[in-house]
């Protein structure tokens, strides 16, 4: 190869290089806040939000019955909503570029978006139910199994071994003569 033939195919190379690391996602441009703060509205972020803070107080509600309940139905009011997006913004720029926060945008306006951000509390919802109730048939399972071998009493413990030796601190005194 001639040197100018070998300088200009370390030239293509160079610029292919780097054409191919400005199209790669980490040259990708981040999203704005702006952006994501439009996505999560889109989501309907808040509403989620609403509906853990219910969930949540009902729990705590359960676990602390001497606490009122106007507490705990408080617990996530506005401002914290707002702090707890702005502290999820940084997430969805770190795993979104603003290009796929515009497609995200572009789908979940569209009517088939809107049907997935209405309809996804009820599909989770029912998810929830048939996973706890899997997990429920998964776990019975695993006891009886675990009883049928004998790694566990028919109780669900562990079965009793010989009680451990104590282990002294310091070794006991010889009897003076």
């Amino acid at each position: 190869m001639k040197p100018k033939s070998i300088k200009r195919a370390w030239r293509t190379l160079a610029c292919s290089a780097v054409f191919a690391l400005a199209c790669s996602p980490a040259w990708a441009a981040q999203a704005s806040a702006k952006q994501v703060r439009e996505l999560m509205d889109v989501f309907g972020v808040n509403r989620m939000f609403q509906q853990m803070n219910t969930q949540m107080a009902g729990m705590m509600g359960q676990q602390l019955p001497c606490v009122p309940a106007s507490y705990w139905n408080n617990f996530l009011d506005e401002k914290g909503m707002q702090e707890l997006s702005e502290k999820m913004i940084p997430i969805y720029q770190r795993h979104f570029s603003a290009e796929d926060i515009d497609g995200l945008l572009k789908f979940y306006r569209s009517p088939l978006g809107r049907k997935v951000v209405a309809e996804m509390p009820a599909t989770m919802a029912e998810g929830m139910q048939v996973g706890q109730q899997w997990g429920r048939e998964r776990g019975q399972a695993m006891m009886e199994q675990l009883q049928k071998a004998g790694t566990i009493t028919g109780e669900g413990h562990c079965p009793a071994t010989a009680p451990a030796q104590p282990v002294l601190s310091k070794p006991a005194a010889k009897p003076s003569k």
